[in-house]
This record gives structure tokens, sequence and C-alpha cells, in this order.
């Protein structure tokens, strides 16, 4: 299996992504998706419950009509913030960080995804891009479909990692640190707006 990976500024490129996944064949338990929720737009005027894997009606209201996208749940990572999450790579993430918390060790949504194949460069700005109001689409493949996966989140407007983290460094940038604060509604707004096409 390999993992594939794609990283958007918009949460309904991402949607079309794991909807163009999952109508390929790829089972929703190997995909995982996680989006900033900073500014509550996915929770707001439901009655969710904190918790990952709680959020049935978060998918309802983020506009998920099955699959993946029904599970999501709501959950705090280290340096991002609060996010609406599902999936294998969420529940790692969840997992690393609760070690983190109690062994002092580096982990979190970096080790989640580094551990499943995705080289550490990436890492890095794929969760500086959650934390700036991006969302993460993460997917366990077979590898004769790898190319097709790949293909699948290239078509949905994926962002290029290379050339996100050359506008990054841009700004002094050079890696994740989860222990900065997390963007605020305002901030991710601006982040927003900066890539908007």
């Amino acid at each position: 299996m390999k993992t594939v990976t794609g990283l958007f500024d918009d949460y309904s490129d991402a949607r079309s992504a794991v909807s163009a996944l999952e109508a390929r064949g790829v089972p929703s338990s190997e995909i995982s998706i996680v989006s900033n929720n900073a500014d509550d737009r996915y929770t707001r005027d439901t009655n969710a419950a904190e918790g990952a894997g709680t959020g049935a009606g978060i998918g309802a209201a983020v506009g998920g009509v099955g699959g993946l996208l029904t599970g999501l749940g709501i959950m705090a990572i280290p340096g991002v913030g609060p996010v609406v999450a599902a999936g294998w790579l969420a529940a790692t993430a969840a997992g690393a960080a609760a070690g983190a918390v109690a062994g002092g060790a580096a982990g979190g949504l970096i080790g989640a995804m580094t551990e499943s194949g995705v080289p550490e460069e990436h890492a890095h700005v794929y969760a500086e891009g959650v934390r700036r109001g991006g969302t993460l689409v993460t997917a366990r493949v077979d590898d004769g479909l790898y190319a097709e996966a790949e293909a699948i989140l290239r078509q949905s407007s994926w962002v290029d990692p290379d050339a996100r983290r050359a506008v990054y460094a841009e700004e002094g940038w050079t890696r994740f640190d989860d222990t900065l604060d997390p963007y605020g509604p305002a901030e991710i707004e601006k982040e927003r707006l900066r890539y908007r096409r």
C-alpha cells in the first residue's frame, strides 16, 4: 500500500476529492480528512458533541452524503487548533498527540503523516496548510492505484507542496511548529482569500 496526500485551500475541493476516491473504489476506511475549524464554520447550527467519531451531524452540515464524510468529528491538534476530522490519519494523529503530551515527544499530525509514508518536508507543509485554514486528504491505496489516486487529488485543485513551501518560506517559515498559537478566524480568512481563485 502507498499513501497519497493532498492539501486543499477550499474544503469543497477536498470534499470532491474524497468523493472521487470513494467512487473509484478506495474504501472510506482508507481515506482521511482533516480540516481546520477555528472559525466554527462546520459545526455552526449543529448539535454535534465534541470528540472524534461523534460527528454524523457535522458530516451532514458540511455536505457529506455518505462514506467518510458522514463520520466527521471534532478534535484539537497542537499548533493547529480545532479541526473536523475523520479516518485513520485523524485517529493516528490524535493518539500521537496524546502520547506526545504524556511523553514530551514530538508527534501529532507530522508523526502520523511521516509514519504513513509522507515525506517529512511535505508533512510540515501540509500541517502548516491545515493550521492556516486548509484541508488535508490522505488515502492509503494499493500500489496499482497510486498514480490514479494521485491524479484524482490533482484534478481536485490540490496545493502543490513545493510551491506552497516556497510561498511560506518567503515569509520566513521553515517548518510546522506545534508550539505556536493556532491561527484565529481572521487570520484564516486572510489566508483563504490569498489563495482563492
